[in-house]
């Protein structure tokens, strides 16, 4: 009885608004409310954890980002049985300037660009609220 893999990548998006860090928020449609997470998915045959996490910010929000050398975390979970899977999600740190975010409707059910506790209220999950603690720490060290 192997356990399948299912890898995603993605980053936690951020841009400075008088000089302090905004967090770049998504919520997937099949979220509930005020439940917020960080745009990633699924990586394709062929590329980089780095690739993915690129494309798919870009398939979300529309923006161009640069990862920000020396931020990697990597969360597990099991997906609901009886799947037999469990997700390998790897984030990244990505910042972006001077764009506006333009969201994928098919997909996203809404955004929020916040500070750091607004964004931590933001985020339902206790993985999440720890990469957004780590990433920030990472960042404002």
């Amino acid at each position: 009885n192997t356990m399948n893999y299912e890898y995603s990548c993605g980053a936690v998006v951020f841009t400075t608004i008088g000089g302090v860090p905004h967090y770049l928020l998504v919520r997937a449609k099949d979220q509930p409310e005020g439940c917020h997470g960080f745009p990633k998915g699924h990586m394709e045959p062929g590329e980089t954890e780095e690739q993915t996490a690129l494309r798919e910010i870009f398939e979300e929000t529309g923006i161009r980002v640069r990862l920000v050398e020396g931020f990697r975390s990597v969360t597990e979970y099991d997906l609901p049985t009886p799947s037999e899977t469990r997700k390998r999600v790897t984030f990244f740190l990505a910042e972006y300037k001077n764009q506006q975010p333009k969201f994928q409707e098919s997909e996203l059910a809404g955004f929020a660009l916040a500070p750091f506790e607004e964004a931590l209220e933001l985020t339902e999950y206790a993985d999440s609220k720890q990469i957004l603690t780590d990433a920030h720490a990472f960042l404002t060290r």
